[in-house]
């Protein structure tokens, strides 16, 4: 009976230095942190790694956090009480919110917002709810900013909006411990009615643009056609000015050229009368002078051709080329 009773109070005390070992020794996973208070006031934040308590007399303050789950096509957020702090950086997606904005259009946003405990121990005493907390001052903030803002602007300036919600909101909960690294609007959804009415201007704006780029397209075509259209006339001028020139040069060059024969049948004429009486020059004249009678003759059209004055200038020379030729002969 009495080593029964040695054998139950030797598991007895076996299974209580178990129990206090476990409460003893705490292990803290990488990227977390526990707060220990000790008779109800704080004494230390506990690392990653492998720590020891004294059990009864310690124990890990509880922190709320906030935690997102996805049941179906639902998700479904709700605080709960944890023992430890997660330092890695923690996302909170907002739901849809209604806001008004400067030009009085109400409409709903969704805002994502990603931050990080820096100091724990701030985290745990600055504030009650930390999570509950965020979510309230980034709903607040986001109807200011938003109220400062027309609708266009809202819907143009979504970078704007962001830093300066994260700007506004980090220095809120700086004193908290935390650190606000990004927050972003995720869907900002106007009215069914000024949804319609955007889409309508947006397609007038297209039709606008069209039509811009239809009359800029006819005119560099008209353009293109008139500078073709020039260049065609300034080429073609350019060819009728030298075809001019060369015609020009042409004529000139023959009118040498007979001038030249005129000058050397002169000068054979003047060597072969050089030994007669007869003189060259009235020669020639009386030559020019009957070719001139022929053409008055040939276009007269049966009209009276009246001899000119000079007739006995011409008959004079008529007889001297009759004695050239007999002597010639």
């Amino acid at each position: 009976m009495e080593t029964f009773t040695l054998l139950i109070t030797i598991v007895v005390v076996m299974v209580a230095v178990i129990f206090v070992l476990s409460k003893m020794i705490v292990i803290v996973r990488q990227a977390e942190v526990m707060i220990i208070e000790r008779l109800g006031r704080y004494n230390r934040t506990m690392k990653a790694g492998v720590n020891i308590i004294i059990p009864f007399l310690e124990k890990p303050r509880k922190v709320k956090w906030k935690v997102q789950r996805q049941y179906g096509d639902k998700t479904y957020f709700y605080i709960t009480e944890l023992d430890r702090i997660d330092l890695r950086e923690t996302l909170y997606d907002f739901p849809r919110q209604n806001v008004i904005t400067k030009d009085n259009v109400t409409i709903e946003i969704n805002a994502l917002l990603y931050f990080q405990v820096i100091d724990p121990y701030k985290a745990v005493y600055e504030i009650e709810n930390f999570p509950e907390a965020i979510e309230k001052l980034t709903q607040t903030t986001l109807r200011n900013v938003i109220g400062e803002l027309e609708l266009d602007e809202t819907l143009s300036s979504r970078e704007v909006i962001n830093a300066k919600l994260r700007s506004i909101l980090d220095e809120a909960t700086d004193k908290w411990g935390i650190k606000i690294n990004r927050v972003e609007l995720q869907d900002i959804l106007p009215p069914r009615e000024i949804k319609e009415a955007m889409e309508k201007q947006m397609r007038a704006e297209r039709e606008k643009r069209e039509m811009i780029l239809k009359a800029e397209g006819e005119k560099q075509s008209k353009i293109l056609v008139a500078q073709g259209d020039k260049e065609a006339y300034i080429t073609r001028a350019e060819g009728e000015k030298q075809n001019a020139i060369l015609r020009a040069e042409g004529e000139a060059t023959a009118k040498i050229r007979i001038a030249e024969a005129e000058a050397e049948a002169i000068r054979k004429i003047k060597e072969a009368l050089e030994t007669k009486t007869t003189d060259p020059a009235q020669y020639l004249v009386a030559l020019k002078y009957i070719e001139a009678l022929r053409e008055i003759a040939q276009g007269s059209g049966g009209k009276v051709v009246f001899m000119p004055y000079e007739a006995t200038s011409l008959l004079s020379s008529l007889g001297s080329i009759k004695e050239l030729l007999k002597e010639l002969k």
